[in-house]
């Protein structure tokens, strides 16, 4: 194993399948010598020069525009967006175009297309630049939706995402950029659907995505002193989802809770609960709890948005109430 960032891991992920396919370009606002907002693609303009990492107009719909048609015409692009609040620009050419070209032609073209999406609060961006919008993606038919945790998933997702003959929404979450973690030396694509259990447990299944990921395993190491077994499970993708492992975890464990840092109105988190209610609803001896942010705009007061945002605190007194 090495040591590595989170952004660091998708730099690297984006590197290997660039220098494996002369096809898979970057682009983006800044993505070039500067090297990215958040400073994720980084030396890859040196590396692999203007005409594989370049800049573009501050334009989304002009970016997710370019992206449908490089893709649809046998390129592989990797569009990067500022912040994935800016996605509602470019929503015509993701839901009227991306999602349903491939559907709308039976199938006789592909659409391997890899948008990259900075989301998510604590960065004390305000409301504008701070939210979890990864539900409207999933509620889209043609789009697959990624979200990894650790640098380890990062680097494994976006091999399989830029491999994938479909647009792949890749969220990524801004806090986690700096986080260092162990990464695998024998590099391996994670597959699209494949949940990982991040602890194991016996007392009660949380379902968690992105940053909600580690705020989780906190909440797990305090509730394990109050005697309570907490198995911790991240989806990784959100679609396709891996139910199998999800209703594994419930079928031990009898309880669940769902814990993302969208608005709980609306949510993902809602959509898992549906699916556990639909299908596994005898295996459950207590409510499905849903831990999510409150239904605001993302404050730029610090300690307003500390008081929005879920934390590992949060997560402890919501378990503990069903017990």
């Amino acid at each position: 194993m090495k040591k590595m960032t989170y952004a660091e891991a998708i730099r690297e992920g984006m590197r290997i399948k660039m220098k494996e396919d002369p096809n898979v370009l970057i682009f983006g606002e800044d993505v070039g010598a500067f090297g990215g907002c958040f400073g994720v693609t980084g030396s890859l303009h040196s590396e692999f020069g203007d005409e594989r990492v370049r800049d573009t107009p501050i334009s989304e719909g002009v970016i997710i525009g370019c992206a449908v048609g490089a893709a649809a015409t046998g390129l592989k692009p990797i569009a990067e967006l500022m912040f994935i609040d800016f996605l509602t620009v470019g929503m015509d050419q993701l839901v009227n175009q991306a999602a349903k070209m491939r559907y709308m032609v039976g199938g006789k073209i592909s659409l391997p297309m890899v948008v990259r999406l900075p989301a998510g609060a604590g960065t004390r961006a305000a409301a504008q630049h701070s939210q979890s919008l990864e539900a409207w993606l999933t509620h889209i038919p043609g789009l697959k939706v990624v979200y990894p945790s650790t640098p380890n998933d990062a680097l494994g997702l976006m091999i399989s995402a830029i491999d994938e003959d479909n647009p792949v929404m890749f969220v990524e979450h801004k806090v986690l950029y700096a986080l260092e973690g162990e990464v695998d030396e024998n590099i391996k694509p994670i597959p699209l659907g494949l949940a990982d259990v991040k602890r194991e447990g016996n007392d009660i299944t949380i379902i968690a995505t992105g940053k909600m990921v580690h705020e989780a395993l906190n909440a797990a190491e305090v509730l394990a002193k109050d005697g309570i077994d907490v198995e911790v499970i991240d989806p990784r993708t959100l679609y396709p989802l891996d139910k199998e492992t999800i209703f594994k975890s419930i079928e031990k464990t009898n309880k669940v809770a769902i814990v993302t840092e969208e608005t709980k109105r609306g949510s993902y988190a809602g959509e898992i609960s549906a699916i556990i209610a639909e299908e596994f609803f005898d295996y459950l001896d207590a409510p499905i709890t849903r831990i999510c942010s409150l239904d605001t705009p993302i404050p730029f007061s610090p300690k307003l948005e500390d008081y929005v945002i879920p934390d590992s605190q949060d997560i402890v007194n919501a378990i503990k109430k069903m017990f």
